[in-house]
């Protein structure tokens, strides 16, 4: 006999075979800096460490707190960096400084020499 379980959708949790994810909104300076969150999982909340320079859909894996079998399964936190909106002259002076003050450009390895890319 087979038995097939289907689950309803959950409101902050996904699931792959024993595998259980979560979208984890950090600000930016969280990412960055690295931050203690307090996060939800199948088992209770707990303190998760964010790295210091996390990335925007960089996933961290909690081994075992997945779903619960033969087989444990984990659970996956996708970082989703979320910017605040910018509606002090002061906050838009921050993001300018830290324009001015850092060399980086997200999209480097998309062109270069300001040239086209050959398709």
């Amino acid at each position: 006999m087979f038995l097939e379980i289907d689950f309803l959708k959950h409101k902050i949790f996904s699931v792959e075979g024993n595998d259980i994810y979560l979208t984890l909104p950090v600000a930016p300076w969280e990412a960055v800096l690295g931050a203690n969150i307090f996060i939800p999982t199948l088992s209770g909340n707990i303190d998760l460490k964010i790295p210091p320079n996390s990335q925007g859909g960089q996933k961290l894996r909690l081994k075992g707190r997945g779903l619960k079998s033969a087989i444990n399964g984990d659970q996956y936190i996708d970082l989703k960096i979320v910017f605040p909106p910018v509606t002090t002259d002061s906050a838009k002076a921050l993001y300018q400084k830290i324009a001015a003050e850092t060399v980086f450009n997200p999209r480097d390895k998309l062109v270069s020499d300001r040239k086209p890319l050959d398709l």
